[in-house]
């Protein structure tokens, strides 16, 4: 992803579904303009989900998902059919592509009863209409096409386009917390994760969102915020830090500034804050011989002191003083089964749609498992957790009770 490109975690994610010969990489194609997905008459052409981030007018920014046959067959058909039930945690509208000769099959009202189960918003395309007695539907769900002769195309993407989500609603990261003007400190450690010459993406989204809000944004190293907080002529209306260095950087932060965290910001930009609070008291009561899944949503290169796979267990172990098991989980993969688990820790989620996150928050929840993320966790065991969510007043009231 470029400095400039929308996070694909924040476009709108179209996703098409059918069974297999339909023409759902057909219509991709057709509604795109481009030629995205391999079109071939034999079944199965799609064997993974293929992602594509581009402009769509006229929704802007898009993820675009063209998803294997949902009535594949044999081993690996099994596991392309699981492939796709996946991609709609994270879809914000579904097409349904229906070979219009055959009409609808026991998978497709199979798949419609999903899209409804999950609230996804939807549209059902009846493909190959140069092929039928081409009507047009009365259904404001409905529409007939085809792909082949671009039958239709342009007022499937109008309908579409009238499906997806808008911004006018969308929490902003941090600009809600802030006024023009406001000085607003962020302590970035540089990440060796990172890709060289850039900063992780949660500290990039949130400079843009603080300069979008007409404050200014100064950028330290940890070992640097003493010194700059002493020298700016006037008190920051924020200290936001990386999670891996809370405890020095409350101890540098006059007790009068606000200080939160980019994973706590995030777990609040995602929706999963308010359960993260709730669920994070689970620590005090594990047992010796408890296993704890740790969900990450990127899939960066490990390093020998991980914050995931390393740190975080060896933090929690010390906290608790028992004897516990991890399990982990990175990008797109995620347990449907999670009564295994005594706690479900999550990163902030900035590689995944809010979506996707409300999705495993739902898991965990129905399964009266409870969810933490990694800043509301690392802040909970160092004593800080309290100031940490003072920005956010309503949320100081889960820790009494």
């Amino acid at each position: 992803m470029g400095l400039n490109d929308t996070p694909a975690a924040d476009r709108i994610h179209i996703g098409f579904f059918g069974k297999r010969n339909v023409g759902k990489s057909s219509i991709v194609n057709a509604v795109t303009g481009q030629e995205l997905a391999v079109v071939s008459d034999i079944k199965g052409t799609t064997t993974d989900p293929v992602y594509k981030a581009m402009e769509l007018l006229p929704m802007g920014p898009v993820m675009i998902v063209d998803t294997p046959g949902i009535d594949d067959v044999g081993e690996l058909g099994e596991l392309r059919v699981k492939k796709t039930k996946q991609v709609l945690n994270k879809t914000d509208v579904a097409v349904l592509v229906i070979d219009g000769t055959t009409g609808k099959s026991e998978e497709d009202i199979a798949l419609l009863q999903l899209f409804k189960e999950k609230d996804i918003s939807y549209i059902v395309v009846y493909n190959k209409s140069d092929l039928t007695d081409f009507r047009n539907s009365d259904a404001e769900q409905e529409i007939y096409v085809s792909a082949k002769n671009k039958i239709n195309i342009e007022a499937l993407k109008e309908k579409i386009a009238s499906l997806a989500p808008t911004d006018s609603s969308k929490l902003r990261i941090v600009a809600d917390l802030i006024k023009p003007s406001d000085f607003v400190v962020l302590v970035t450690p540089i990440d060796k994760a990172a890709p060289k010459g850039r900063l992780i993406l949660p500290q990039q989204q949130t400079i843009r969102d603080i300069l979008e809000a007409d404050a200014i944004a100064i950028v330290v190293k940890e070992y640097e915020l003493r010194e700059t907080l002493s020298n700016l002529g006037k008190k920051p209306s924020l200290v936001i830090t990386d999670s891996q260095v809370f405890a020095k950087v409350s101890a540098d932060t006059e007790r009068d500034i606000p200080l939160t965290s980019f994973s706590i910001l995030f777990a609040r930009y995602k929706g999963l804050l308010n359960a993260a609070v709730k669920g994070v008291t689970a620590l005090e009561e594990l047992e010796d011989g408890d296993t704890l899944l740790i969900s990450e949503g990127c899939t960066h290169h490990r390093q020998c002191d991980d914050i995931g796979q390393v740190k975080l267990p060896r933090w929690i172990k010390n906290y608790t003083g028992k004897e516990l098991h991890f399990e982990f989980t990175s990008g797109g993969e995620f347990p449907l089964d999670l009564n295994k688990y005594k706690l479900v820790v999550h990163c902030g989620g900035c590689m995944l749609p809010e979506r996707e996150i409300k999705f495993r928050m739902k898991c965990a929840e129905d399964q009266k498992v409870p969810i933490t993320n990694y800043g509301t966790l690392i802040a909970y065991m160092q004593g800080i957790l309290r100031r940490s969510l003072e920005p956010f007043p309503h949320l100081l009231a889960e820790l009494e009770d």
